[in-house]
């Protein structure tokens, strides 16, 4: 293996992993805001909310 194929194989790798972390992030992202959206719709609400409300 030469040394320009190392290099760019070391790259190649690199993109690929940030790539795919990228995309484990956008998909938890998604995940998170429906588990938010479903809680919000069951009525729970969060508890810094709930703290603002009452320091009035």
């Amino acid at each position: 293996m030469t040394h320009t194929a190392f290099v760019l194989a070391s790259y190649g790798v690199s993109i690929a992993v940030l790539v795919a972390l990228v995309g484990w992030i956008l998909i938890d992202q998604r995940t998170q805001r429906l588990a938010l959206q479903e809680m919000e719709t069951r009525g729970v609400r969060r508890r810094s909310e709930a703290r603002t409300d009452n320091a009035s």
